[in-house]
């Protein structure tokens, strides 16, 4: 306990818990947060209670002006302080389903330095928003986790579908070769779905692509927004990102750093665990890019390739396509 305490005063004064009132349709609601949380993630955190999407939250104080209605700015610089109440206003709406395209588009994936990519995964205070998430959102299991496999966390948006083209049949939109990559990469990763998105958005699509109820491979749990957290970077300001260490933490016999590996179009995504993610090639423009893209058919054998080893940790997935074409010609040669 006096080691706690000793590391507790260690943490910046940001890093205190602020409890705050939130008031929406006629109930009041308590939020704890931290001064280097953003606005953003305070909208997440009344997400998590009220279930009206961030983008639909309307926050009042007077005393803060529009300063509120920055999601970047952290609540340390906009002076928040505990026993605070403040008002949101919006909807739930049941019916219809949140759609990214509604939300702008991000198409600077900056790259960070490594030296600063270390600090962010190492920093104190990022780690102490990992563990409060970890408290806050439970993986739920759509089928049980397999004693022995690796796991494959993988994107949405770009990565296996293009959600900004148009099309009548979401069918359409997807990305060539998808249910072939998930069966073969079932035989030996377990897999979960994470989007930056909303929970009913990814089921919605996931169900319309045939994903969930696909009789040759099995999708372990799907993860939301909410299960993200916000990173400050000196370069780069502030973002969100999908901390791995959040299913580690909730599965810690099963998966963890030696047998994790995370697809996503946005390196800035595995920002909290760099040695584990590999940067797709983003899948637009589905219509005139379907007959030629091949970036499933080719990490389907990068898959199958490292998953004989004990270990992926060692691995720098930035090299993938080298590796694989070694692969190939090796399997050409004992042809």
């Amino acid at each position: 306990m006096a080691a706690e305490t000793a590391a507790s005063a260690d943490l910046p004064a940001t890093a205190e818990e602020i409890t705050l009132t939130v008031k929406w349709s006629g109930k009041e609601f308590t939020l704890r947060v931290i001064g280097e949380d953003t606005v953003g993630e305070l909208k997440r955190r009344i997400c998590e209670v009220t279930r009206v999407l961030p983008q639909r939250q309307k926050l009042l104080y007077p005393k803060f002006g529009s300063k509120i209605d920055d999601d970047s700015l952290l609540l340390s610089q906009i002076n928040i302080k505990s026993s605070l109440k403040l008002t949101m206003i919006g909807t739930v709406d049941e019916d219809m389903i949140v759609d990214p395209v509604d939300s702008p588009e991000i198409l600077d994936d900056f790259e960070i330095v490594e030296e600063e990519e270390l600090d962010i995964k190492d920093k104190e205070i990022n780690k102490q928003k990992l563990r409060r998430r970890v408290d806050q959102y439970k993986v739920e299991l759509l089928n049980p986790c397999r004693e022995g496999k690796k796991l494959l966390v993988l994107d949405i948006d770009y990565t296996l579908f293009d959600h900004r083209s148009s099309a009548e049949d979401p069918l359409e939109l997807m990305r060539p070769h998808l249910h072939e990559f998930l069966t073969a990469a079932y035989s030996e990763y377990d897999i979960m779905i994470w989007s930056a998105t909303s929970m009913k958005w990814v089921k919605l699509k996931m169900e319309e692509l045939g994903v969930l109820n696909n009789p040759s491979y099995k999708i372990t749990a799907l993860l939301d927004h909410l299960a993200m957290i916000t990173v400050h970077s000196d370069s780069r300001g502030v973002f969100d990102c999908k901390p791995l260490g959040l299913i580690w933490a909730q599965f810690p016999t099963l998966y963890g750093a030696k047998n994790t590996i995370m697809f996503d179009d946005l390196r800035r995504n595995f920002v909290m665990n760099p040695q584990n993610g590999l940067k797709i090639k983003p899948f637009r423009k589905a219509h005139s890019n379907r007959s030629s893209d091949r970036e499933l058919v080719k990490l389907t054998e990068y898959l199958l390739d490292i998953a004989e080893m004990d270990d992926l940790s060692g691995l720098d997935h930035n090299k993938w396509e080298s590796f694989y074409e070694e692969s190939f010609k090796r399997r050409r040669r004992h042809s």
